[in-house]
């Protein structure tokens, strides 16, 4: 099983941490998110995943080499030989095509989001709906919430701050469509590539977002909403961090 890991942000919202250090590398009740992620993973059987870097890029690969890459086969991304900065999650994906075709869909998780939620029924859920695109998501209050129908097929975005709304004219009726916030981890079939290449149109950095919400008029992308009660941390600020290592400390 195949797995990709972001782990090129800069992680500005956790300074002074990321001061010498990219976000993935900063630790949560003394492991660097990015042990937990990859230990997460392989628990369920990923033996191959692709880790893509920008940031102190080198303090990664340091990391991994350190820890005889956790007993996986890693493969990295180092995006600075493309850019300045992080090709951001479409281009991220896109970059690291070569070692995620093949006949599997894969996994792909941000480094800075803990959770326990069973992976497992998440990928069997990708595969009963032959799925392009799977996207965990949860009720939970935020200003950007994915747009789905009764059957959990995306249908669109939006922001209820600034009111944007993707694409124009989607039904924000609750009756119609359900808002429900992206949870930082997908499930991506690999035919997804050409797709994702022709979106591109030559960019080497964009969003996979704003390609979902072209994508799901003609294809079929899905909410996962896992059963029960499960926990979940977007370690992306200060007051996050210290709620996660709270609970991991307490575990």
């Amino acid at each position: 099983m195949k797995a990709m890991i972001f782990a090129a942000g800069l992680g500005t919202r956790l300074r002074p941490l990321t001061n010498d250090r990219p976000k993935a590398l900063v630790e949560v009740a003394g492991k660097p998110m990015l042990q937990r992620v990859i230990e997460r993973l392989k628990e369920i059987g990923v033996d191959e995943m692709v880790i893509n870097i920008h940031y102190f890029g080198d303090k990664v690969i340091e990391f991994l080499k350190q820890n005889d890459y956790f007993g996986l086969t890693i493969h990295i991304s180092d995006e600075r030989q493309w850019s300045d900065q992080p090709l951001e999650t479409g281009g991220g994906i896109l970059q690291a095509r070569q070692w995620l075709e093949g006949d599997e869909p894969f996994i792909v998780h941000n480094a800075d989001i803990l959770t326990d939620f069973d992976l497992m029924a998440f990928y069997r859920y990708h595969l009963e709906h032959e799925s392009m695109a799977s996207l965990l998501v949860k009720e939970r209050d935020t200003q950007r919430y994915f747009l789905l129908d009764d059957d959990n097929r995306l249908q669109g975005w939006t922001n209820i701050a600034t009111g944007e709304v993707k694409p124009q004219g989607v039904d924000l009726d609750p009756k119609v469509l359900h808002k429900r916030a992206f949870g930082g981890v997908h499930i991506i079939s690999p035919a997804i590539f050409p797709l994702l290449e022709e979106h591109a149109a030559g960019r080497l950095a964009f969003g996979i977002v704003p390609f979902y919400l072209d994508a799901c008029q003609h294809y079929p992308i899905y909410g996962y909403e896992p059963q029960g009660q499960y926990t979940w941390f977007d370690i992306g600020k200060p007051e996050t961090l210290k709620t996660a290592e709270a609970f991991f400390e307490a575990v």
